[in-house]
């Protein structure tokens, strides 16, 4: 599907001339590339009274390394340095003894939008999660000699999102909306996998909260999105945050969260636009502990969660101009972090890459 359709978007928006670069998808001008923001932003645009658009967005993210604040630290260093919040527990040593090395995490989401005046757009998303961690296990209570290497793996349907986006100000060329969202605890917390221990046994055990697939709480999505064009360049800011509505039913929640970004893009020609974002992000640590969780392992202690990060971000849109792919978009985004201080030892991220199909009707 994708050879065919890709030629076939491209064919379709070279026969659109350059000149009037409306954003209207529903009307008879062009449609303008940009008129949506980079596809890793969520939230950005709105539409039409009556209008819907669906969308689907697969998002992969690397994971290798471990850092503690700035510094890159190595496996030797976290198993013999860093201690075990649970040591004096049955089991436990008094530092680190598995440390995870990797880590590849994938969304697959599935988004909906409808606007039923021209002020309101109501949105929806449900996604799917999978994710995969490597570990190395080291002997014994003490020293640097490795028993061995394990993964865990979990996958399922990840927390469902609704929300609205509500106009502020709008004159063709600034635009102002609220974004103002609910996530629902639709993904599992409760996931578990078989573990190579430094004693050398596997047991079946709790995964680490990083490889559950939702919060367990219902989180308030609050932000505000700003976005310009004129001419051929557009340009646009959000301001976003997650804010945990009290406990799980597993005794703790992921930490308070905020976001901003801002983008910058260039269209030759309406059917296509480039861009650069910057996205800076605050996460603090998980508040309170799931029992079940207890380990020699840094992802199962809540106050290795949570950090600064900044990106940097490239993207493209294409938009359909004319016939069956009007109103088609086909997206790409691919980022790389510059700035990473984590409450560590932490898994660091190495990039990101996002890729997404948009149609409005």
């Amino acid at each position: 599907m994708t050879r065919r359709f890709l030629p076939a978007l491209l064919a379709g928006a070279l026969s659109c001339p350059a000149a009037g670069l409306a954003h209207d998808e529903a009307g008879p001008g062009p449609v303008r590339a940009d008129g949506h923001a980079p596809i890793g932003v969520m939230g950005d645009h709105m539409h039409e009274a009556g209008e819907f658009m669906i969308s689907y967005r697969f998002m992969h993210m690397a994971m290798e390394g471990n850092r503690i604040g700035t510094d890159a630290v190595s496996p030797e260093t976290i198993a013999t340095t860093v201690p075990n919040r649970f040591f004096g527990a049955p089991m436990q040593p008094p530092t680190l003894r598995v440390v995870p090395t990797e880590m590849q995490m994938t969304m697959h989401m599935v988004g909906a939008m409808y606007a039923p005046t021209d002020w309101l757009t109501l949105t929806a998303m449900g996604s799917y999660v999978t994710k995969d961690m490597d570990h190395i296990t080291f002997m014994g209570a003490t020293g640097t000699t490795r028993l061995g290497t394990f993964s865990t793996a979990t996958s399922g349907f990840g927390d469902v999102k609704l929300g609205g986006l509500v106009r502020l100000y709008e004159d063709g060329t600034h635009h102002v909306h609220v974004n103002a969202g609910l996530s629902l605890p639709t993904g599992s917390i409760t996931e578990t996998d078989s573990v190579l221990a430094p004693t050398g046994m596997t047991p079946v055990l709790r995964l680490p909260y990083a490889m559950q697939l939702g919060s367990g709480t219902a989180d308030l999505l609050p932000g505000l999105t700003y976005s310009g064009h004129a001419g051929g360049f557009g340009w646009g800011a959000q301001a976003s945050g997650t804010l945990r509505l009290g406990e799980n039913d597993e005794g703790y929640s992921l930490g308070h969260g905020a976001e901003l970004t801002a983008w910058a893009s260039y269209s030759p020609r309406p059917w296509i636009s480039v861009s650069g974002r910057v996205a800076g992000r605050h996460l603090g640590r998980i508040d309170g502990i799931d029992r079940h969780i207890m380990a020699p392992v840094q992802t199962a202690d809540p106050d290795s969660y949570g950090g600064r990060t900044v990106s940097l971000l490239a993207g493209i849109n294409l938009a359909g101009q004319s016939g069956y792919l009007r109103g088609h978009r086909l997206a790409l985004e691919v980022g790389v972090p510059v700035y990473q201080d984590l409450n560590g030892p932490q898994m660091e991220t190495d990039w990101t890459v996002t890729l997404g199909y948009q149609v409005a009707f």
